[in-house]
């Protein structure tokens, strides 16, 4: 490659640190929690929030908001009284889904043990004498 060439006659190559934007959708726990829940099939607001325990209303919105944006899920608006608003997997977000489901399963598999771990760790910590500053 010459100078005449300029950049754009190299290769395109990704910047690594760019993945962080996609690997904060995998870092989110709502997101994956969310694509997880639309995994069978388009769910309604309502059902998204009563499957995915813990999540604000305020935080569901955000999470399918950001989700959207990304490409993940889709939003549908069909209009009748009230609206009819549904929500679904793009086929991108059918391989995060793919992608994902082993570290969900791993998640389920492991959580009893993590809490022990914790509830270990605590104690210990509580136990210790305070250190001095």
């Amino acid at each position: 490659m010459t100078a005449a060439d300029g950049p754009s006659s190299m290769p395109h190559r990704q910047d690594p640190c760019r993945t962080s934007d996609v690997l904060g959708i995998v870092g989110d726990k709502w997101s994956l929690l969310v694509v997880r829940n639309l995994s069978q099939g388009p769910r309604r607001f309502t059902e998204l929030k009563r499957a995915t325990t813990g999540i604000s209303q305020r935080m569901l919105t955000v999470t399918l908001r950001s989700l959207e944006r990304d490409g993940i899920l889709t939003r549908t608006v069909v209009n009748v009284m009230p609206p009819h608003v549904s929500y679904a997997l793009t086929p991108m977000g059918m391989t995060l889904r793919e992608a994902t489901a082993p570290l969900l399963e791993w998640s389920t598999r492991n959580l009893d043990g993590i809490h022990a771990a914790r509830a270990a760790y605590d104690s210990r910590a509580e136990a210790a004498p305070p250190t001095p500053s």
